[in-house]
């Protein structure tokens, strides 16, 4: 339970910590976030309620920072999507759960990046007003998304390799701490 609410506490700090840092000086390193590795891995190894709630509560708890500190509302249509997408992830990790093996999870957390890019990037196509509603204006959403900000390729890219490092992360500490001797994750985790 502990290295639960430790997990939960880096991730905020993580995504604060990157969202406030000037685009100078982190450049390159949009989207590049814990939270959908945690969504996914959360609902293989952790009980199914902490599964579900940790990566939203992650979630929710930097947007409080980061929506105040940008001057923007906590409960607008654009925010929804991240939700949506990020309980998608979990939805993957739930399927992964029974047979938890590397290529499984791999694959579950390149169809989540997948997936939460979509899902993202439609969600602003429908909430921003400077994208067409058309199929020419969702295809900008998806691909080079707005003036003045970075491809929205980009940010899929950053997202996927994030989500694949820490999965891979992620399932190495879980490898690690089985072989240690941790027989109570498993109880733990059977009894949710």
């Amino acid at each position: 339970m502990f290295a639960s609410f430790l997990l939960l506490l880096v991730a905020v700090v993580y995504r604060i910590v990157l969202g406030v840092t000037s685009s100078a000086q982190m450049d390159g390193w949009h989207n590049f976030s814990p939270l959908a590795a945690i969504a996914l891995c959360g609902a293989i190894y952790l009980p199914r309620r902490l599964a579900i709630a940790l990566p939203l509560v992650a979630l929710f708890v930097s947007d409080l920072f980061l929506n105040a500190h940008y001057g923007t509302a906590l409960l607008s249509l654009d925010i929804l999507p991240r939700y949506l997408a990020l309980g998608g992830c979990v939805g993957l990790g739930l399927l992964v759960r029974r047979l938890p093996e590397l290529p499984r999870i791999l694959g579950a957390s390149v169809a989540g990046s997948l997936l939460f890019y979509v899902i993202t990037n439609t969600g602003s196509w429908l909430a921003e007003p400077a994208y067409a509603k058309t199929a020419a204006g969702w295809w900008q959403a998806l691909t080079s998304g707005l003036p003045g900000y970075p491809p929205t390729l980009t940010f899929f890219r950053n997202s996927l390799l994030s989500d694949l490092f820490f999965t891979a992360l992620f399932v190495g500490c879980m490898a690690v701490s089985r072989r240690s001797g941790a027989p109570a994750l498993a109880k733990a985790r059977n009894v949710a």
